[in-house]
């Protein structure tokens, strides 16, 4: 049993315990926070409110995942993240930008990011991988089959794990060709193409892409399958109060050795990455 990041991002914090990143939606629409912190002034605020609370990234992304999602345009992604970003790298706080378009990761980085992280492993934006590898900064690349609005339409697999495995491993090799190299850390992708069934077992089995080489994020944060597994009588438990089931699997993702939690609570996994490190030992 570890309880200890089994790798490193190279040129983050490396605490001796999982890392927590804590979710900034900056967008009208997010599934479980849409529209609270869309002006900068209140997500500044709310940034501040997660470090406080332990995170030690903060994600900030505008363009919401959640399954039927419509994309925003890049100006209107910019437009949201980039003084966000800028804000909060002046105040010195490590900031991620959760982005699939390359122009603006590379504007979100030239505001002080610290981290790209691309839910579409690249696939999203031709000019991605070029464009990470230029600004080398280190680069999170989360297995990724199609866009929001059709995610759901690509949930076969043969084995979800040896699947999701063998394609992630083919994204890192074609980003290892453009030239990201050291700083790359893996996402299985938890909820984007894939059944309720299919995140349990890439859960049950996490530990299985250690074998990537690579740091291992996972995002559970309030996701769909925490609801229906939380379900009472009058049908799925909200977002909003799937904390104490996401804070659970962020205890069991750190004890299986992951690098860094994605979760819109920090305060519970943060209290939970330590007790998964103290527990390994």
């Amino acid at each position: 049993m570890h309880g200890h990041p089994l790798r490193y991002v190279e040129g983050l914090p490396q605490p001796g315990r999982a890392l927590v990143m804590g979710v900034l939606n900056v967008t009208p629409d997010s599934f479980s926070d849409g529209g609270r912190y869309a002006d900068t002034e209140r997500a500044v605020a709310h940034a501040r409110r997660l470090v406080a609370d332990g995170a030690d990234l903060v994600d900030v992304g505008g363009e919401s995942t959640r399954p039927g999602a419509q994309r925003p345009s890049a100006d209107e992604e910019l437009e949201r993240v980039v003084p966000v970003v800028a804000t909060l790298a002046r105040e010195g706080i490590p900031v991620s930008v959760d982005t699939m378009r390359a122009q603006v990761a590379e504007a979100a980085v030239g505001a002080g990011a610290v981290l790209v992280n691309d839910v579409s492993g690249g696939l999203a934006d031709d000019a991605m991988f070029a464009t990470v590898a230029r600004l080398d900064v280190p680069y999170v690349l989360m297995h990724w089959r199609a866009h929001s609005t059709e995610m759901q339409r690509h949930t076969a697999y043969d084995d979800v794990v040896e699947d999701v495995f063998a394609e992630l491993g083919e994204r890192v090799r074609e980003a290892g060709r453009a030239g990201i190299t050291h700083s790359i850390a893996i996402d299985p992708g938890i909820g984007f193409s894939k059944t309720t069934a299919q995140n349990w077992e890439l859960l049950r089995r996490v530990e299985r892409f250690h074998d990537l080489g690579h740091p291992v994020l996972v995002a559970t944060s309030r996701k769909r399958f925490l609801g229906e597994l939380l379900a009472g009588a009058d049908g799925e438990r909200p977002p909003a109060e799937r904390d104490a089931a996401t804070a659970a699997t962020t205890t069991l993702a750190a004890t299986a050795g992951a690098w860094c939690v994605r979760v819109h609570d920090v305060r519970s996994s943060a209290d939970a990455v330590r007790v998964a490190a103290r527990w390994g030992g």
